[in-house]
């Protein structure tokens, strides 16, 4: 007979509570338990030790980009026999170095005698409890203070089939396969989206990206987001804009078929996707082939005037019952695309599922993100909330920022750090060549009503790009007219990453743009053309 009255989960107390084994969680982890407190650490699965970071994020990607610049560096992706072999090595190895920072990430806090990691997905069931479902059974901890670090996960959109037709992929997926797809669609073109097609375009795979309007990273300035785009498109990237993907299912040839609507795009026929025969020819050639165009990305460009007709042929007017012209309703043309996989990237959300906040008292934002204040205090007291969850700037560095955020205001300060202390958050795209950007650009600048001056400097002007043989590329730099402040900088160029680092330090300095005009630099660097872009 089973019992009446089940045996209650084991009970742990502790100091501290971590959801999470992300960036920011791990850290503070390791620091209170460096103080002498009692730390309990919740990881969902065995295969996140560390975080996103270094288990499907950065850090295998960038694994991965290397790869593939290597083997188009080598020639590796001109034949499908050298593209195979490039591709399993490159793979075999993003899974040595994930492995190796998995175990590593482990140890380095389960090893320490104040430390306790559990692995089991938690959920509150009270303002200071949380229950872990591990393999073996519910563990119940009782924590004075509680930290969720829980990341974001992939957003997916609802489309029929999405869920349920194999080889449709998020990031996560698409970098631990074993085969390299011949064919990839990717349904998103923001940066995420973007690295992707450079690597799989470098690796020999044929890309085709499918954006939702028509404008191409519509918050960067239109030279810089021109300069991208011509670099992916060299590498053989498409584009393909104002697509909708309205269904996805399985092809004839075990891939993946796409039924996309493209708005504009008024030259051919549109054909049904269930009157196109699954299975024939590469994404590519479907595209064109459905519309009857030479050149897709001509006819959905984006355009820098949005009401120039011979860009946008879908734009018609016929006059309405009061004798006022009146625009009607875009021409839309349908079709099929086949494709061996299809890569989701339509952005990252906070992951709060199953974590019943609402037991604890704590809120969520209209976004979905738990609502922090500037301290990363939720709406409950003594929990806060570290990295992507909390909906701030999804970077693996603002984690670990948000981590001293928290520990300012637990090891005594006299003032702690807040987000609002937070300077000009720099990002870098690891394209084939690096994009970089802090502060402002050109076209914020002009909406802020600032009074700036731009420079410009092209990558094929730098003598250490050319030695490299990657003349590829601008830099850009948005300086205050009368102050000399430096208010923000875009480079395009090889070792983007590593030189923005300087700007973002001169910037935090308030040096003016004279100081990076002046410095002294090693030669032959990248670096050194700072002296020459802020001139």
């Amino acid at each position: 007979m089973p019992s009446a009255h089940p045996t209650p989960p084991p009970t742990i107390t502790t100091d501290a509570l971590i959801i999470g084994f992300g960036k920011g969680g791990k850290t503070l982890a390791a620091k209170l338990s460096a103080a002498g407190r009692k730390v309990v650490v919740a990881e969902a699965s065995a295969d996140m030790y560390g975080g996103t970071c270094i288990n499907i994020g950065c850090l295998p990607s960038k694994s991965l980009i290397l790869s593939a610049e290597q083997a188009r560096r080598d020639g590796a992706n001109s034949t499908p026999e050298t593209r195979e072999a490039a591709f399993e090595a490159a793979i075999k190895e993003k899974r040595r170095v994930t492995s190796m920072l998995r175990d590593k990430n482990y140890h380095k806090l389960a090893d320490q005698d104040n430390i306790t990691v559990i692995t089991g997905r938690a959920h509150f069931t009270g303002p200071h409890s949380v229950e872990i479902a591990t393999a073996e059974g519910p563990v119940a901890v009782t924590a004075s203070k509680i930290f969720i670090n829980t990341g974001a996960t992939p957003r997916i959109p609802d489309i029929p089939g999405i869920h349920t037709t194999p080889g449709v992929y998020t990031s996560t997926g698409l970098m631990d396969l074993d085969d390299m797809p011949q064919r990839l669609v990717i349904i998103g073109s923001g940066f995420i989206g973007l690295e992707f097609a450079s690597m799989f375009a470098d690796f020999g795979t044929a890309v085709t990206v499918l954006q939702h309007n028509a404008e191409f990273l519509p918050r960067e300035d239109a030279d810089v987001a021109a300069a991208i785009r011509a670099q992916l498109e060299a590498q053989g990237v498409k584009f393909l804009f104002n697509a909708d993907t309205k269904a996805i299912a399985p092809a004839a040839d075990g891939g993946v078929r796409l039924s996309v609507a493209v708005k504009g795009m008024t030259r051919g026929a549109s054909q049904a996707c269930d009157s196109t025969p699954a299975g024939t020819g590469n994404a590519h050639t479907d595209i064109t082939g459905a519309t009857d165009a030479t050149d897709t990305t001509t006819t959905t460009s984006p355009t820098s005037n949005p009401t120039d007709h011979a860009t946008m042929p879908h734009v018609q007017t016929k006059p309405s019952d009061d004798g006022e012209p009146r625009f009607a309703e875009p021409a839309e043309a349908r079709f099929c695309l086949t494709t061996d996989a299809v890569l989701v990237a339509t952005g990252r959300t906070p992951n709060v599922e199953g974590l019943h906040l609402e037991a604890a008292g704590v809120e969520l934002t209209e976004r979905g993100a738990v609502k922090v204040d500037e301290l990363l205090r939720t709406t409950a007291a003594d929990i806060w909330a570290l990295g992507d969850v909390n909906g701030g700037p999804q970077h693996t560095y603002i984690s670990l920022d948000d981590y001293r955020v928290v520990w300012s205001q637990l090891n005594g300060s006299d003032r702690p750090y807040t987000v609002k202390d937070r300077k000009h958050v720099p990002s870098s795209t690891f394209l084939a060549t690096p994009y970089s950007r802090v502060g402002l650009n050109e076209r914020e600048a002009k909406a802020a009503g600032l009074d700036y001056v731009v420079k410009r400097l092209p990558v094929a002007a730098v003598p250490k790009a050319q030695v490299m043989r990657r003349p590829d590329g601008l830099m850009k730099a948005i300086v205050e007219r009368n102050t000399g402040r430096i208010l923000g900088a875009m480079l395009l160029s090889v070792e983007s990453h590593e030189v923005i680092n300087i700007v973002k330090l001169a910037m935090d300095l308030d040096a003016p743009a004279s100081t990076l005009r002046d410095m002294v630099f090693t030669h032959p660097t990248i670096a050194e053309t700072l002296n020459d872009l802020f001139a």
